[in-house]
């Protein structure tokens, strides 16, 4: 876990989560990006635009709108895909099987340990990249991040990727969909490298069609969207037309 990474913390009071950073400096990793949500409304938001990436996210059970098991199915169900740990009131163990079934990956009772906590995001981001590493799905192919190729899901067909090119992927799969900007993909691919633009990303971007959009005279896969891009988690192969040469019976109107 080398990059920087951005976590959402979804609750009404921002005070006791000034530790986080502080705590995870201890770490080889670079201390977090904290950002907030006060409502499930706002995370909800956060988490799906097309600005930072989120990376994990914390949730306070009570929510002002909802609870935090409904802003986890919620979620869930429109494709987000990042480890999300609930922190509840109480040590219930229904309340923690609730959130549990409704998608989160962790439960935490009260009262939170910082230290703790950070060692439990530690662990979830660890065994996410480890899953994220295995294979995905991306329209016509299986992408293995690991080993930085797309394989012609029922063909023969491999196509090899370069770092930059394997990280956007990865970036725009984490999206579930959702347009990621330009900007955005260039800090978390790049890193805001002094020595690269925008126009860098559109270069890999165009580059990267041309190995992975099935029919390179129309984008369908890799689609621009508000500024940014997205990988289309709805697409299908065009339907094949057989063309049948037009027969003109003689004396019947064509």
């Amino acid at each position: 876990m080398s990059t920087q990474k951005h976590i959402l913390i979804v609750d009404t009071d921002h005070a006791p989560w000034a530790r986080l950073q502080a705590i995870w400096a201890g770490q080889a990793e670079a201390p977090p990006i904290v950002l907030h949500a006060a409502t499930g409304a706002e995370a909800a938001s956060i988490a799906t635009s097309r600005g930072p990436l989120v990376d994990a996210m914390v949730i306070e059970a009570e929510l002002p709108d909802e609870h935090g098991a409904a802003l986890c199915e919620r979620l869930r169900a429109r494709g987000l895909r990042l480890p999300i740990i609930v922190v509840g009131a109480h040590d219930s163990e229904a309340e923690a099987v609730h959130c549990l079934d409704a998608g989160a990956n962790d439960y935490v009772a009260r009262p939170v340990r910082a230290a703790e906590l950070a060692a439990r995001l530690r662990a979830q981001l660890r065994a996410f990249a480890a899953i994220e590493d295995a294979e995905l799905l991306i329209g016509p192919y299986v992408f293995r991040p690991a080993s930085r190729h797309l394989q012609e899901r029922g063909g023969t067909r491999r196509i090899r990727l370069t770092e930059k090119e394997t990280a956007v992927l990865k970036h725009l799969h984490r999206a579930a969909g959702s347009p990621v900007g330009r900007k955005a993909l260039l800090r978390e691919v790049w890193g805001y490298s002094p020595n690269v633009s925008t126009h860098t990303v559109e270069t890999h971007i165009y580059r990267l069609r041309r190995k992975i959009e099935p029919d390179a005279a129309r984008i369908t896969l890799l689609v621009n969207e508000d500024g940014g891009y997205r990988l289309d988690p709805d697409w299908q192969p065009e339907p094949i037309r057989h063309w049948l040469p037009k027969v003109v019976l003689a004396g019947v109107p064509a």
